[in-house]
C-alpha cells in the first residue's frame, strides 16, 4: 500500500523526513510531494499535482493555510485514509474529505508507526 507525503522535506530536522525514513523502515511504499524536488532515501520528493495512482493513505505535513490547493487534488486520488499530523488540524477539510468517503485521523504518523497502529 502507497503512502503519500504532502510536504515532504529533504531537512532531516523536518517530521516529515523522519515519516519517510520510517514509513520504509516498515516497509511501506511512499511517495512525496515538497516544495523543491529533492531525493530523500531513493524517494522522490517532487512538486506540483503529481499524476499518482492507487494511495492508501495521504499524510499531511503542511500547515491548514497551505492545504487548500492540495483537496481536490486530494479528493481526486481516493485515498483510504488521510492522516492530519500535528500542526495540520483542519476541521474544514475533514469534512470535505468525509463527504467523499475518505476517513481521516488526526494523529502523528511517527507514533503511529512506533506503536505498530498505522
Amino acid at each position: 500500500m502507497k503512502t503519500l507525503i504532502i510536504g515532504a522535506s529533504s531537512n532531516p530536522e523536518r517530521y516529515s523526513y523522519q515519516a519517510l525514513l520510517s514509513l520504509q523502515k516498515h516497509d511501506h511504499e511512499v511517495l512525496a510531494i515538497g516544495q523543491k524536488v529533492a531525493v530523500v532515501n531513493g524517494v522522490l520528493i517532487q512538486v506540483g499535482l503529481p499524476d499518482i495512482k492507487e494511495v492508501d493513505t495521504v499524510t499531511l505535513y503542511l500547515n491548514p493555510s497551505r492545504q487548500q490547493m492540495y483537496y481536490d487534488y486530494i479528493i481526486g486520488l481516493q485515498p483510504r485514509r488521510v492522516l492530519f499530523n500535528p500542526g495540520t488540524e483542519n476541521p474544514a477539510f475533514y469534512a470535505l474529505l468525509t463527504s467523499h468517503g475518505i476517513q481521516i485521523e488526526v494523529a502523528c504518523t511517527l507514533v503511529l508507526l512506533a506503536t505498530h497502529q498505522y
